[in-house]
């Protein structure tokens, strides 16, 4: 399943102290930062006593720092950090700190610190280049080796070591990766047995006391505390949610566990929101239930199969219902059939609204791209679909989802003469013409929109295109009006407008004034 890329996304280094999500695989760094004491924690039976240490003792010798090296050697320059620099990042490969110092904070000169990150040991760098390296955090699952860690940790590594507290360093095996969830499942080398522990089978509650065990700033076996802060936060990072906690997590504990009160892994923690690339009490961890989903068919396969079905969806706000005359806005808009897609094949076609599919409502665009992942490739589902004022029903046989990103179109923007004003909708039109019809599916080109107007609130702009008014395919603008004049006959309260906007399609409902 194609679903639209969302503007928020945890991919890539934050520069400048921008807020933004930041993924938690770190260079080895050497800093301190205050953390948030634990205040109450367990005694025996599950009650809280003055402290978190006889859990600490249980599950901290399964728990691993990871260093991973990509094969390839980076060329060390001073300068604004890259990745892994001031902020956060991706791992830090290759990345410099600045300041000429690579891997290490670009602190000022009269910074307290600043003596003491100046005089480190810096080996290869020294001599102009230095390997490519990152760390991150891992958990062992199983006593003959299995560590789960996230996939940016270990991605395009070529050699992968996990150290454990008490100095121990192994080689280890990748099994598998999932990119679109971010775990990683390897396998220590050896015959030896190692201490292992458990996913929870219980999804917790808001406000129950959890603590992260990691390898923050390559520093390793650190433990912070805090609670599970919220469930089902939707991170711009795919259709999966996040568990957000406020232990202090920061750079380096990407792949480390949270665990309850019961010595249980509830979560991987995976990124961190911060203006600065560190710790301000908000944190994301995926939680156990995809966790150990995934990880069950990395074991088997070493890879995860998934249901695709073959769209490019949106959700459907208030307006859009209105102009499809859904009663409630709930359900998925399918904005674009992919070529050669599963639904190619079928009988859904773009502007269906998906509520059902076999039994199971859809709730929005995220909730149907979960169910369809949960489903089996060559499976055929029944898609409930609204169509023309009435559900129907399509069967559709899914596909294997091909991972990687979405490969948006890219049609040109044709170019076009003469204009319509339609007050309805506050736009005005002009035909497209004078492009070669293998540049242009033709359409309606928006000449201007009134500020102020619902279609400017719905981001419609002067170049973007018209394909359809309420299903019906328009080249014209009188067959936008006749389009918007059948909506007000039908006291629609709004207009579905299928519109080409530069190198992508989406449905837009735009109120028609004197409608609501």
């Amino acid at each position: 399943m194609n679903t639209p890329r969302p503007t928020l996304t945890v991919r890539r280094a934050i520069t400048g102290g921008a807020v933004a999500l930041a993924l938690l695989a770190t260079t080895a760094i050497v800093t301190m930062s205050p953390s948030s004491p634990a205040t109450a924690q367990l005694k025996s039976g599950g009650q809280l006593g003055p402290s978190f240490a006889d859990l600490v003792e249980k599950v901290k010798p399964s728990v691993v720092s990871i260093s991973v090296t990509n094969g390839e050697r980076a060329k060390v320059a001073a300068g604004p950090g890259g990745p892994g620099g001031p902020g956060g990042g991706r791992g830090g490969r290759g990345g410099g700190g600045g300041g000429g110092i690579p891997g290490l904070p670009d602190l000022p000169e009269d910074h307290p610190l600043n003596e003491f990150f100046k005089n480190l040991p810096r080996g290869p760098a020294e001599q102009g280049e230095r390997p490519s390296l990152a760390q991150g955090s891992g958990f062992v699952i199983s006593a003959d080796g299995f560590v789960v860690t996230n996939n940016h940790v270990v991605e395009n590594a070529s050699k992968i070591h996990v150290s454990f507290d008490g100095k121990q360093k192994f080689e280890a095996d990748l099994i598998g990766t999932d990119p679109r969830t971010d775990i990683a499942l390897l396998k220590i080398k050896g015959d030896k047995t190692f201490p292992a522990v458990k996913f929870s089978t219980a999804p917790g509650r808001v406000g129950d006391w959890v603590f992260a065990v990691g390898n923050p700033f390559g520093l390793g076996g650190t433990v912070t505390a805090g609670i599970i802060s919220a469930f089902n936060r939707d991170i711009g990072s795919g259709p999966y949610d996040f568990m957000q906690i406020d232990a202090a997590v920061n750079r380096g504990n990407s792949g480390g566990p949270t665990f309850n009160l019961d010595g249980e892994v509830v979560g991987v923690n995976t990124a961190i929101f911060s203006p600065s690339g560190g710790n301000v009490g908000i944190a994301f961890a995926i939680p156990a239930k995809t966790v150990t989903e995934v990880v069950s068919q990395l074991k088997d396969k070493g890879k995860v199969s998934r249901g695709w079905l073959g769209v490019k969806i949106q959700n459907i706000d208030e307006d859009t219902a209105a102009s499809l005359g859904l009663a409630e806005a709930r359900g998925a808009l399918v904005s674009e059939i992919t070529p050669n897609g599963p639904a190619a094949t079928s009988d859904l076609k773009a502007q269906d609204a998906i509520l059902m599919v076999n039994k199971d409502k859809i709730a929005d665009s995220r909730d149907l791209a979960r169910k369809i992942a949960e489903l089996a490739p060559d499976v055929t589902v029944d898609v409930t679909v609204w169509r023309n004022n009435a559900e129907k029903v399509v069967k559709v046989k899914l596909g294997m989802f091909p991972g990687g990103k979405d490969d948006p179109t890219k049609p040109d923007t044709p170019k076009s003469s003469s204009s319509l004003e339609l007050s309805q909708l506050g736009i005005t039109l002009k035909a497209a013409t004078g492009a070669p019809a293998k540049d242009t599916e033709g359409g309606v080109v928006i000449a201007e929109v009134a500020a102020g107007s619902d279609a400017a609130t719905k981001g419609l702009k002067a170049g973007d295109i018209i394909l359809q008014v309420s299903g019906e395919t328009v080249t014209t603008p009188d067959e936008v009006i006749a389009g918007v004049k059948k909506a007000e006959s039908l006291k629609r309260k709004a207009v579905l407008l299928h519109v080409k906007s530069a190198d992508s399609k989406r449905y837009v409902p735009v109120q028609l004034k004197g409608q609501g």
